[in-house]
């Protein structure tokens, strides 16, 4: 359902995304690791199509998204990092109005709304305004607007970045019951969450694939490593090394 070819993103003289290549079917969950600045939220917003890529090719349900864009984001879900909120409007007030963005009216609105509601644990603060929000319940709202379309495809940026325990076990639950019949990349700085959630992970750095695998075939990749944490310090490198120029 996401295909990925020979992605390569170039700002100025740095090369963010080295030549990537990669696919996530029906029913995994992928999760996509990295140190930072090693490419994955460049990664993940040229497969969402918000930043254009300097060669390769991205396509979404077998639709391209260079050459048809809008239909191929009609598939697509994407909960960006740090993503942003109406704060004067309620809750209910916010995912009717992405759920009208998204071309869902009337009745069809009305459901969507009360289904990501009861998803996200939401229901208890419909009425209430996003800006008396507590950090946690923002970004539950951010993650229901990423799925009021039920889509076919959902690019998750550090879904669970700013929760508490409960809540972050929730969002795993929930990204992997949905993960049966979506495709999904979770993108993650907390290697246990991949163990929880994921089916299978990359680990990308300096912008290139470095592992792609099961957590479990990925601990293998280094001779008596215990957990996915000692796998990423061994095949990765520290952001303060120097960065390859175009």
């Amino acid at each position: 359902m996401i295909q990925v070819q020979n992605l390569i993103k170039v700002f100025g003289t740095k090369v963010a995304v080295d030549d990537i290549s990669f696919s996530v079917e029906k029913g995994e969950v992928l999760g996509f690791l990295g140190p930072n600045g090693a490419g994955k939220s460049t990664t993940m917003r040229m497969v969402t199509g918000y930043f254009r890529p300097t060669s390769g090719s991205v396509s979404l349900c077998g639709i391209d998204m260079l050459e048809n864009p809008e239909a191929a984001k009609q598939r697509l879900g994407y909960l960006p990092e740090n993503a942003p909120l109406y704060s004067d409007m309620t809750v209910a007030s916010f995912l009717g109005f992405c759920a009208e963005m998204r071309g869902l009216h009337g009745a069809a609105r009305n459901k969507a709304i009360d289904r990501v509601l009861e998803m996200c644990f939401l229901d208890n603060v419909r009425n209430q305004s996003v800006d008396t929000l507590s950090k946690g319940y923002r970004h539950r709202t951010c993650f229901a607007q990423s799925i009021i379309h039920d889509p076919d495809v959902l690019i998750l940026d550090e879904p669970t970045d700013g929760l508490d325990p409960n809540q972050k076990h929730e969002v795993r639950s929930m990204i992997k019951r949905m993960g049966k019949d979506k495709a999904i990349i979770f993108s993650t700085h907390i290697l246990e969450e991949v163990e929880a959630a994921c089916s299978r992970a990359i680990i990308i750095d300096r912008g290139k694939v470095v592992a792609d695998g099961t957590p479990e075939s990925l601990k293998k990749l280094v001779p008596g490593a215990h957990s996915l944490d000692e796998v990423f310090r061994s095949i990765t490198k520290p952001d303060t090394a120097p960065a390859k120029a175009a």
